[in-house]
């Protein structure tokens, strides 16, 4: 009977966790299915409507990492604390933002407090489950959350959307926040590193800025052509990304430890961490404006045709980690790869007078692989490297996750409207835009929409192309342990 009321208090505290988890991941695709209507309210440029979308999560992935060393040194419970009532501030900023750079600044603030649930959430869990056997089930169920809210923030946005205003989709947060608030500091304890090291705050400094300026120079490009503003700007943030991985290399305590990416079994698992989401990001993005702009769907039957892919990529979440008890975590990495770049090749059929069909039977043959890779790539990350290693190899994998969610939109996102600018009939940078404008022939709206519906394919069968070559990579360099059982977690050893 001794077991039984820390027992009860460990899965509250799990359920009171779990709120600002789904926030977060959720709020990294809610927008998809609203930024239509986002257009039409505030008329962001294709510039601004990108960094709407995506500056969240470069805030929360360039961040990650940092606001681990930060939780460690003064408290995970209070920083998570800090951050969910910055997360609800921001919230509110967004849901009544006049403008759209407004609305950028309360997402990108929305991404840093974001930055400081993500870790300190697991951080605290981890002094909830002392147990291997319950924290792994409760890391799994964390997992899955995790997963669940990238899928079902695009319909719950829709749903919403369909009812209220754009700034609904904002303030749904506050609810959930105002609740850990209150339940938290009664079923939570304070969690802190016994040896903390320094943060290194000129590499948090030259990290978070060598990314925001080497993606405005990549979409800047693409949104408007080449120009020696976007090259140099591009340049700039490469030469600080080098610099950042240099100095890395000289320090005690690193913010990120390079030297890990020498285990190519780590490698693979990071890049499997950040390219699904990217897929994932950039595809259900264009999809969203794909059935409401091009198909004229409304917000709500777009919404709806979401949940078979949600509903299969929370199931593999959830039942991955049984599976890969049997089959490996090697042939677990190359199926998610090979159904994500099978499900991506699904988009190619769809066309401006239909395709939902494809679209669903899509979503669902990527959402297996999509699942596979939220429930593995932090396990096999972290089995990868000496337990000693093992914090480290785990926040770089969820940083992966969260830089591949914003990269996709970023970049696979530019490479459409790149398409858009160079085969649409140039009256406006966007579809939308394009389709906002009075008068236009029906000609012209035909030509916007084809090229769109172009600018979605090339973009989906690159990021095919990209997961083939990902597989095969995997193949080869995974080929040494084909019949090997899955490397035990931290939490087993």
């Amino acid at each position: 009977m001794t077991h039984d009321s820390p027992g009860l208090r460990s899965w509250l505290g799990l359920s009171v966790i779990l709120g600002p988890v789904l926030l977060v991941s959720m709020d990294g695709s809610i927008l998809f299915l609203a930024m239509p209507r986002i257009s039409q309210a505030l008329t962001p440029t294709a510039d601004q409507a990108l960094w709407i979308l995506d500056i969240y999560g470069f805030a929360v992935g360039s961040l990650l990492i940092a606001f681990g060393n930060i939780g460690d040194r003064y408290g995970r419970l209070k920083l998570l604390m800090i951050g969910a009532a910055v997360f609800g501030i921001g919230s509110t900023g967004a849901a009544f933002a006049p403008s759209p750079e407004l609305l950028v600044a309360a997402r990108a603030l929305m991404g840093v407090a974001g930055a400081t649930l993500l870790p300190s959430a697991l951080a605290v869990l981890s002094e909830l489950f002392p147990d291997p056997r319950r924290r792994a089930q409760a890391i799994g169920i964390f997992a899955a959350a995790f997963a669940a809210g990238f899928a079902i923030g695009p319909i719950l946005g829709g749903v919403l959307l369909e009812r209220l205003w754009w700034g609904s989709v904002f303030l749904i947060n506050l609810p959930v926040i105002a609740v850990f608030l209150v339940l938290a500091p009664v079923l939570l304890r304070e969690v802190r590193a016994t040896r903390p090291g320094r943060v290194d705050a000129a590499g948090v400094v030259l990290s978070t800025a060598g990314l925001l300026l080497t993606i405005y120079g990549l979409k800047h490009a693409a949104a408007e052509g080449l120009s020696v503003t976007a090259v140099a700007v591009g340049i700039a943030g490469l030469v600080l990304l080098v610099w950042f991985a240099r100095r890395q290399r000289h320090l005690a305590h690193p913010l990120m430890e390079f030297s890990l990416f020498r285990d190519r079994v780590f490698t693979v698992a990071v890049i499997t961490g950040l390219l699904p989401l990217a897929a994932w990001s950039a595809t259900a993005y264009l999809s969203g404006i794909y059935l409401q702009s091009v198909l004229g769907l409304p917000v709500l039957d777009a919404a709806l045709l979401a949940i078979p892919g949600a509903a299969v990529l929370t199931t593999s979440c959830i039942v991955t980690p049984v599976v890969v008890d049997r089959i490996g975590k090697r042939t677990a990495l190359i199926v998610c790869h090979a159904s994500i770049a099978a499900g991506l090749l699904f988009l190619l059929p769809v066309s401006v007078t239909g395709g939902i069909g494809w679209y669903v039977a899509s979503t669902a043959v990527a959402g297996v692989g999509y699942g596979i890779s939220f429930a593995v790539v932090a396990d096999t990350a972290v089995g990868a490297v000496p337990i000693e290693r093992a914090g480290s190899a785990g926040a770089i994998a969820e940083t992966s996750n969260e830089i591949g969610n914003a990269l996709g939109i970023a970049l696979l996102g530019s490479l459409a409207a790149l398409v858009f600018r160079l085969q649409g009939p140039d009256v406006a940078a966007t579809l939308d835009e394009t389709l906002q404008l009075p008068g236009l022939a029906s000609a012209t709206v035909e030509e916007a929409k084809t090229a769109f519906v172009t600018g979605l394919h090339v973009a989906a069968a690159a990021a095919a192309l990209l997961h083939v070559a990902l597989g095969a990579l995997a193949l080869r360099w995974l080929s040494g342990s084909p019949t090997a059982p899955p490397v035990p977690s931290m939490m087993e050893r």
